[in-house]
């Protein structure tokens, strides 16, 4: 009995200790890379940081909240406490957040990276150019539906910049419309149907990153229009369209619903590889990380010279499917290996 009270007592310490280091690691780093939400795309970024890291020779923390805006803003605070002198941030409400990112642009150099808060005081913002990425999606969606149909949109929340975005891109494709000006914020309204002599947008679906309720949404919407018929379900987020499959097949209905995804899950791409999803959208997201901890390094540097004028350093996406999936896969794997190391 002593002897397990003294393994115990050194597992603890041994556990403190670790903590500690940890901690210490982490306030020892001058700048942050800060999530929106925990998934794989996110380790992806990761990966991007830790190549900037070595090429740089500068600490990185990478903080993913679980919980939401709340979460996210207890990060942010903390990371200013701490006295982090440069922080890169995909916020999660975009504009709502406005007010926060301005508090946090007086203590620390602070950018965007991902989803956008336009509106604030924010040196640059570090992504895709959501609305090109979601016509690229659209794209996708008409090499697998060519005569038209039936469509329902899947995505996480539509208080983010990019989820509005991507949206907008892929109806502007559908509906045959030019280049709707993003700018003025002129989006298509969510509630009700979108139509035009060929394709029917039934809805937009959001699950608040819940993965259960993605998963309740793409039933239901096969169960819903299982009379009226739905031809392809589209995912704006990197978890949608996995969610999607596994109800798709539970159904019975994989190569009668088309599937269209956003970013780059490994469910995804083997379903491209064996012809159940017509394609995805990647954003290549180490560059991400990568860039994020580039313009940060050069700003604590006092090299302003890293912002274009228009205050956007632009990610370029990729379509991925059948024809080059197996060229993806292998980059893929790299870049998820470096971005779980510590």
């Amino acid at each position: 009995m002593k002897s397990m009270r003294l393994f115990l007592l050194s597992l603890c310490i041994v556990l403190v200790f670790a903590g500690t280091s940890c901690q210490r690691q982490q306030a020892a780093a001058p700048i942050a890379y800060v999530t929106n939400g925990v998934d794989p795309f996110w380790d992806l970024c990761a990966a991007g940081v830790r190549q900037a890291e070595a090429e740089f020779n500068i600490k990185c923390a990478v903080l993913m909240p679980a919980n939401g805006l709340a979460d996210q803003q207890r990060m942010l605070e903390d990371l200013l406490a701490r006295g982090v002198q440069g922080i890169a941030i995909s916020t999660i409400a975009g504009e709502g957040q406005t007010q926060a990112i301005n508090e946090a642009c007086k203590q620390a150099v602070v950018i965007t990276q991902d989803s956008d808060s336009p509106n604030s005081d924010r040196q640059v913002f570090i992504g895709t150019d959501n609305y090109k990425a979601g016509r690229a999606c659209g794209k996708l969606v008409l090499e697998a539906l060519p005569e038209g149909g039936t469509v329902m949109i899947f995505v996480g929340r539509m208080d983010q910049d990019n989820a509005k975005l991507r949206r907008q891109g892929v109806v502007d494709v559908l509906l045959g419309r030019d280049q709707t000006n993003v700018t003025k914020k002129e989006y298509s309204p969510l509630a009700g149907e979108l139509k035009n002599d060929k394709f029917t947008i039934l809805g937009t679906l959001t699950d608040q990153f819940d993965y259960a309720k993605a998963k309740s949404n793409a039933e239901e919407a096969i169960e819903t229009h299982k009379e009226t018929g739905l031809d392809c379900m589209v995912g704006l987020f990197a978890y949608n369209i996995p969610n999607c499959l596994e109800a798709v097949k539970a159904a019975d209905k994989l190569g009668q619903i088309k599937l269209v995804s956003f970013d780059e899950h490994d469910s995804v791409l083997e379903a491209i590889k064996s012809g159940h999803v017509q394609g995805t959208v990647s954003q290549q997201p180490w560059k991400y990380g990568y860039e994020s901890v580039r313009v940060l390094k050069s700003l604590l540097d006092n090299d302003h010279s890293v912002i274009p004028e228009n205050k956007f350093i632009e990610i370029p996406f990729l379509s991925v499917t059948k024809e080059n999936v197996d060229d993806f896969i292998v980059k893929k794997k790299k870049m998820e290996k470096l971005g779980k190391k510590k």
